[in-house]
Order: structure tokens, then sequence, then C-alpha cells
């Protein structure tokens, strides 16, 4: 698709179709922060994203019908479709057939936003959301005003910002593997214009548009090759999958890790209740300090990265390490949720066998003294099918307790290919794991309600709305 967009400052009302994705509606509240009117339509919007679209003043339709643009008189100046609306979607049928001015948001990006900026682009299956709200963080406290666009919602930050578009003005972009519309099936960061590029982890995911590893990879190889020349490559070299796309880099690279001969290693780490701290080694040799609120290894490596980048843009080391001190993290990332009768409630999107077994083990050191339960539904496009039915076991290996919901939604997958929650708690009795399957959601608020205890952590594991698990859960534990 290839249309004359109107410049950003003659946009006066824009439409959005996937409005409650983190990105777009994102984007969406910062269209409303500068005067822009803004309407929009989703099928299941859900915290915090609803509450994010509420505040700012979003009209979102509950529904995709060609009925949400007819009702008006005169047309928006732009219609920006989101990567989740399918070519026969009904609204975005009447927007093609129409002729209305559409585009995808990476696209807006490229064309109207990010030509003459100075783009950081945060990338990786693993860690983006948080390592671009920490670099965006860390910039911000120390006074460098940068443009941000974030995938997730943080503690500390809106979401989406721009604070001029000059030559050479930073702008921090978490960049998605997912691809960018039903017409350009391509990477969201294929449009990003990368000066700078931190690469997080690369793993296999997305399985519903990505056939295997190696397209993944290839991928990851793209956006590396888009960085100008006269940028650079941060990247994590634990990772081998990464570690193979180095020698391909044009331009600087500089890499971290913890157990590797890195440039940049994370030393020394001490994880505690309220903080993490650990000592950077740079060429062996000690550098600086630092603590985070954050915790685990994973998160160390995002900071890690953060720190690397920070200083080959010439930060104030004392002042980056304040920051560090001073961010709060990302919702649903090891989100506290509260604590009732003291039972420890948290929040996490984890999906992802790495990502579930790499926030268990955080927590587990972080919490030692507290029996860990477990509830996750399997949701996302990846963990619905089968690919790491066995890889899910080991990841759950730190839990106590271990309660797996019927998997969302699987009419769309070949009943060969769909992920099975019977046979992973089958799988985790015999290695003697107290595991419990669930297919309702009250069903399983009163499974988890009648297990826990006094002192117990739980933790709620879900890319979605999960049909309101969370809150209910609290209502029943508020009882006791």
């Amino acid at each position: 698709m290839s249309q004359n967009l109107p410049v950003f400052s003659s946009l006066r009302w824009v439409h959005i179709l996937g409005v409650g994705g983190t990105l777009m509606g994102s984007f969406a509240a910062h269209l409303r922060r500068h005067g822009i009117r803004v309407t929009g339509s989703d099928g299941n919007i859900y915290p915090p994203m609803s509450d994010v679209l509420k505040n700012a003043g979003v009209e979102v339709f509950s529904s995709y019908r060609p009925e949400n643009l007819k009702q008006f008189a005169d047309r928006p100046d732009l219609v920006v479709i989101g990567n989740v609306i399918s070519a026969n979607n009904p609204e975005a049928q009447f927007v093609l057939n129409q002729n209305y001015v559409y585009s995808s948001l990476p696209e807006v990006l490229e064309k109207l936003i990010l030509k003459n900026t100075f783009n950081i682009v945060v990338a990786g299956t693993h860690g983006k959301t948080t390592t671009s709200s920490l670099l965006s963080y860390v910039l911000t406290y120390c006074g460098k005003k940068p443009n941000y666009f974030i995938g997730g919602v943080s503690f500390d930050l809106p979401s989406f910002h721009i604070e001029s578009l000059d030559e050479g003005q930073l702008f921090i972009l978490e960049g998605d593997e997912y691809d960018t519309a039903f017409w350009a099936k391509v990477p969201k960061f294929n449009y990003y214009l990368p000066r700078h590029v931190i690469l997080t982890s690369i793993e296999y995911d997305h399985a519903d548009i990505y056939p295997d590893l190696e397209s993944v990879v290839n991928a990851f190889d793209g956006l590396i090759s888009r960085i100008n020349v006269s940028g650079h490559l941060i990247a994590h070299i634990d990772d081998k999958n990464i570690e193979k796309l180095l020698k391909q880099s044009n331009c600087p690279v500089f890499t971290y890790g913890i157990n590797s001969q890195s440039e940049y290693v994370a030393t020394s780490i001490c994880i505690q209740e309220e903080k993490t701290e650990f000592e950077i080694l740079n060429h062996g040799k000690s550098h600086e300090n630092v603590q985070i609120k954050l915790s685990g290894n994973h998160n160390i490596l995002n900071s890690l990265a953060v720190w690397i980048e920070a200083e080959k843009l010439g930060l104030d080391p004392q002042k980056v390490k304040e920051a560090f001190k001073t961010f709060r993290g990302v919702k649903r990332r090891q989100e506290i949720k509260g604590c009732y009768n003291d039972i420890l409630l948290i929040e996490d999107f984890a999906h992802h066998p790495t990502a579930v077994r790499l926030t268990l083990v955080a927590l587990k050191a972080q919490y030692p003294k507290r029996r860990l339960i477990v509830i996750f539904e399997p949701r996302s496009a990846t963990s619905r099918r089968k690919i790491f039915q066995k890889e899910y076991v080991k990841a759950f290996a730190e839990a106590s307790h271990i309660f797996i919901a019927e998997a969302f939604d699987q009419s769309k997958i070949l009943l060969s290919d769909r992920f099975s929650s019977q046979e992973l708690v089958a799988d985790l009795l015999k290695l003697n794991k107290n595991a419990y399957f669930f297919n309702s959601v009250d069903d399983g608020v009163k499974q988890v309600s009648e297990y826990c205890q006094s002192g117990d952590l739980i933790v709620v594991m879900s890319n979605g709305g999960f049909g309101g698990f969370l809150v209910k859960l609290i209502d029943l534990i508020e009882l006791f």
C-alpha cells in the first residue's frame, strides 16, 4: 500500500482500527494530548489500555462495523489500521472501498515522524518493553527530553511521547518483530530508520506468522542491516542466535552478557526483596556498581544494555545510576497488585516458556520465604500451539503449585497443532509437582482460593484479559 499521507501538523481527526492494542492505544493517547480528535474501534479492550483510552478522551466503538464511520457527516483525515485487523474485517473493507486515506502505524511513523530524528530501536523476543521504557526514563531523568514509543504501560512515563521532530532529536522505539498490517507482512521495525539498535534476545515465537526459527533470525538480520553506518549495535552475546548475526553488521558492535566474554559483563549479583545490585565490568575491569528495583537476570541484562547506550550517548553516569534506582518498571511485568492477608499477588505478561521460566526464577529469588503459586493462561498465538508443549514443563520448575487454564480460543488452529493444558498438567504431575487444570475462570479462581494461604506469593500469567481472573481472585482473598 502506498498513499500520500497528510502531514502530521495538518491532522485534525484520526480513526484507529485496533485501538485497544498497546502501541495503537498509546499513539491514540498521544494524538489526544496534541488536541487531535481520535475515534477508534476494537473488539476486546481491557486494562490498562482501556483506562488509558478513557482518560485520554478517545471515543471507542466496541466492535468493527462500517457504521462506526458511516455515522459521521465528514471523514477522518487518516485511518490507521492495526496489525490485528484482517483483510476481511468489515470496517477495514469499508475504509478501502470508500477510498479513505489509510495506513499502518509503522508507516505513519516512517513517513511523518522519523525522517529527521535520531532513532534508537530496542528489539528482541524478550525484554524490549522494559528496556525501551528504562532507556526512555533514563534519558528523561538526565534532561535529554527524548521522544519515545513503548509497547507497554510504564509506571513512570506515558507510552508515547513526542517532544519535537527537530533534526537529531532522540527517539526511542520498541521494535516489534510482529507483522505490520494485512497488506504488509513484514516486521514493524523495518520502518523505524534505526541509528542505534539494542538487541536483547532471539527465540522462536509468533508461530502464526513465522514458520520456524530461521525466519525469525532472518527478520532480526534485516533489522541489523538497516542500522545507519554511523550508528551502532548493542547486542546480548550470551544469546547464540544473536552471536551468529554479529559478523554481518556494517556498524560497530558493543556486546554484553552475564555468562560470557562480552565487553560489558554484569557480575556480583545480589537480589533482595526491594532491590537488585550488581557490578558492571568493562573488558574485565570494574566499571560501576548499580542498583535497580527490578529483579531477575533478565532485568539485569536489560539494565546493562541501557547502561551501555547511556554511556555511548555521553550521559552522566551518576545521573544514570540515580535513574536506575528510581525506575519502577512496566505494568504487567512482575507487577505487584497488592498484598491481602499476607498473600502477595503479582501479575505478569509472560507467555513464552523462556519468559515464564525467567520470571519465576526471579520471583523465587526475590521472595525465597514465600510459597510460589502460579496461574497460567495459554493465550498467545504461540502458546496456544503445541510447539513448546514440553518446554512449559521445565518453565514451571520453581513453582510449588501450578494452575493451568484451558487454552484461549483454539478454533482456528488445527486439532493436531493445538497445545494441551491437560497434557501439561499430566506431565507436571509425573514430576510430583502440584499441578491442576481448570476450564473456566470461576473454577480456577475457586481452586486457587482454596489452596492459597497466608504467606503465599501468587503470580497470574496471561497476555490478555483472562476473563477478569485477577480481580475475581482478589475479591475472594479479601474475604479470608
